[in-house]
């Protein structure tokens, strides 16, 4: 669950705003592709022998992954034509995979799954293409492979995101199982409310159910409407 909706650029906005935008999207460019590298090295190379893949990328991945709740805010402050809902609901998920799975369990639990780099993989290719995208529009100059990758790589990224993200969630799940006191608030307690980590775990796997299907079809929507007549030409966006 991982592409925002497609935002286009208003026509009102700022050059202060374009500048900013410019060099946000930028940043997340070399942030992923920074990540990308790191995952790269770290099976192929020798150069973080003894370190596991968590402690090679865990910094890098909370800042650049946490950057996107920014979007949020540039939906509702109508620096792009995102909707705020939907993108904070498709910012929520990945944020919840580092924060609330790879974060909240213990280093040998979520963070030593296949899910981690399974989905590393998908979401580093996957955001250099977009962020790279969204660049490209804001400085008017998109190639039209750049076009191609956007609304082509999903096809296969997108369910080997998911999959990367359900074995972590999959992973803490199992684990929240066998330590129900495990971020979980039981009854009796003063405020007198229960919260379970294990069950909010669930839950938000169960979501991918109906979520992930509307959002793969969309993109594929989206797909045949740019690509689908053969032009190079592109839309404003980000």
């Amino acid at each position: 669950m991982a592409d925002k909706t497609k935002a286009k650029q208003p026509h009102s906005i700022s050059t202060v705003g374009k500048i900013y935008l410019i060099l946000y999207n930028l940043i997340l460019v070399i942030g992923w592709s920074y990540i990308l590298c790191l995952l790269t090295r770290y099976y192929l190379t020798n150069d973080f022998s003894g370190q596991s893949l968590w402690d090679t990328i865990k910094l890098s991945l909370i800042i650049y992954q946490n950057a996107a709740v920014f979007e949020i805010f540039h939906a509702i402050g109508g620096l792009v034509r995102s909707n705020p809902v939907i993108t904070t609901f498709q910012v929520f998920s990945r944020v919840m995979v580092v924060c609330g799975v790879l974060i909240a369990t213990p280093p040998a639990v979520a963070a030593a799954s296949i899910g981690l780099p399974i989905a590393l993989f998908s979401w580093s290719v996957t955001e250099i293409v977009r962020y790279g995208y969204y660049f490209a529009n804001l400085v008017g100059f998109v190639p039209h492979f750049l076009v191609w990758l956007r609304y082509t790589t999903f096809i296969a990224l997108y369910p080997i995101g998911i999959t990367g993200e359900l074995l972590c969630f999959n992973a803490a799940q199992q684990f929240a199982q066998r330590h129900p006191d495990l971020w979980s608030y039981a009854l009796p307690n003063t405020w007198n409310v229960t919260f379970s980590y294990h069950y909010l775990l669930l839950f938000v796997m169960f979501l991918y159910l109906p979520l992930f299907p509307q959002m793969y079809l969309h993109m594929f929507g989206q797909r045949k409407k740019i690509l689908g007549t053969g032009s190079s030409k592109t839309q404003k966006v980000h």
